[in-house]
């Protein structure tokens, strides 16, 4: 099994990245990237998958419909994953969805196979919480527009994180790949990236995925560039690594078996004391 997937690597379609659960070896998340040109369009069923279309660089059009009607949301977007906050859709399972763009752009749709049809609904930027998680050279901030508790879905858990250059993400490392109510959700993983450039100088990263147990043996180190996907079927993950000079984003995608749909992690026990040096670091000034 591949678990990272250079830019281009993961083609599909009209998608620069298409990650199905079957092309993932795995059972519930997914994640395609659309991109647009000025006034394009692209319509896809959701089958058995309920999904957020998030826009990463431009506006759009999202139009949700079934049998018996049609929801039709207007996204402002961003100029840049690096700009702000993006508002977002909601499409349920068993719908025809059309997303057209004027002035063309680049948009992630997030996935999960799930059982319930919810209702289609919009995600203004305004109620996205923005949350600064550690300090120091730790510090990073998730932008929780579809955390489980924040906004309602059947199985789909998304973010998007922003980590300053120089800076770790995902640290300490942990992991959700063991039922253990009240203390850990067995979820799968898509990590995607995008980096700020630097004087026309495209940046980079890297990512690391180590082995959690018998039966749970992913094990990654890799480079990562604008485009790439990293897959996390099980495993301790962390830390995301932005090069000093080079801020770095990454969506993440998640999903999983459990009836409650919840972000429950253990800490690597080897690195969990870190979390105790945050107090007395202040949090990265470059951040929010």
């Amino acid at each position: 099994m591949t678990y990272h997937l250079p830019a281009g690597k993961g083609l599909g379609g009209p998608y620069t990245v298409d990650v199905t659960p079957e092309k993932a070896g795995w059972g519930h998340a997914g994640l395609r990237v659309l991109e647009l040109p000025p006034g394009g369009a692209h319509s896809f069923d959701t089958g058995d998958s309920e999904w957020i279309v998030v826009p990463l660089s431009g506006g759009c059009t999202v139009a949700a419909g079934d049998d018996f009607g049609q929801e039709t949301f207007e996204l402002h977007g961003r100029a840049d994953v690096f700009s702000g906050v993006s508002d977002f859709a909601y499409v349920p399972r068993d719908a025809r969805v059309t997303v057209t763009s004027t002035g063309g752009g680049r948009f992630a749709l997030t996935g999960a196979r799930c059982t319930r049809r919810l209702p289609a609904r919009y995600g203004p930027a305004s109620e996205v919480p923005v949350e600064l998680r550690g300090t120091g050279n730790c510090s990073r901030q998730v932008n929780n527009f579809g955390a489980a508790g924040v906004f309602e879905c059947d199985k789909l858990i998304a973010v998007e994180v922003i980590t300053p250059g120089g800076n770790w993400s995902s640290f300490p490392p942990h992991k959700h790949d063991e039922h253990r109510p009240g203390e850990e959700s067995v979820l799968e993983e898509i990590y995607y990236f995008e980096f700020a450039g630097h004087d026309g100088i495209p940046g980079l990263g890297y990512q690391r995925v180590s082995p959690s147990g018998p039966g749970r043996e992913t094990d990654v180190l890799a480079e990562v560039r604008d485009g790439d996907v990293v897959l996390i079927p099980d495993g301790w993950h962390g830390p995301s690594m932005a090069t000093p000079g080079h801020h770095m984003y990454y969506l993440n995608v998640m999903a999983g078996p459990e009836a409650e749909r919840a972000w429950l992690i253990c800490d690597h026990p080897d690195h969990a004391w870190v979390r105790g040096t945050w107090p007395d670091q202040p949090v990265d000034p470059r951040l929010p």
